[in-house]
């Protein structure tokens, strides 16, 4: 099966995980990374989950999965160790429209989770389609150590740069991005981000944008 590949802002957008095992942790772990309201059901829970329900952070309802727990709902994560209850809980998503992710079980899902390796707002995702997970944490290892601290801040500076740009060339997009390309592949501007000499960065993007 071939997959789409999004990112999904999630901000204020209710979620629910159901099972609060370690799995249902690391689920609601990520959620909450990117400002997802999430709700919890599930008998027990970790005692991690039990404290930021404690605290506010997420909502606990201690007990068993019902349908109307999806009432609402943009995003279900489904982490029990009751094989038949996750089944149930994604044909229950799938007849409502909402996107779901049983884990270990991508042929119930209608998506999955890839590895990711984050700098800052740099993310980087690898994804086998569920056929091998192994690989896919494997490939993202190499990558993170591919993908240096510094580049967090690289993609902050270019950020900076694009509304410069537009405003220098309002009507030439084309130009945009060919310089924008042509930035991104400088080696010296990434390594003055890296010292912190975001000064001498900038004089040097001014100089090179000087002969366009």
């Amino acid at each position: 099966m071939v997959y789409y590949p999004i990112f999904l802002q999630l901000k204020d957008q209710p979620c629910l995980v159901v099972g609060g095992g370690q799995v249902g942790e690391r689920k609601v772990e990520g959620l909450l990374k990117v400002g997802a309201r999430v709700t919890v059901v599930s008998p027990e829970v970790t005692p991690h989950l039990a404290g930021l329900a404690q605290e506010g952070c997420i909502e606990w309802q201690p007990r068993k999965y019902e349908p109307a727990d999806l009432k609402g709902k943009v995003l279900v994560f489904v982490a029990t160790q009751d094989r038949l209850l996750n089944a149930q809980v994604a044909r229950d998503c799938q007849a409502v429209g909402i996107w779901v992710n049983v884990a270990d079980a991508p042929k119930e899902s209608t998506f999955l989770v890839p590895a990711v390796v984050r700098k800052g707002s740099l993310q980087v995702a690898v994804s086998t389609g569920g056929q091998s997970p192994a690989l896919a944490a494997l490939l993202k290892k190499r990558l993170e150590k591919i993908l240096r601290k510094e580049y967090s801040a690289f993609v902050q500076f270019l950020g900076e740069l694009r509304p410069i740009l537009k405003q220098k060339f309002p009507e030439d997009q084309k130009k945009r991005a060919r310089i924008l390309r042509k930035l991104a592949r400088d080696t010296k501007l990434l390594n003055l981000i890296a010292r912190g000499e975001k000064k001498a960065a900038r004089e040097r993007v001014d100089q090179w944008l000087s002969g366009w």
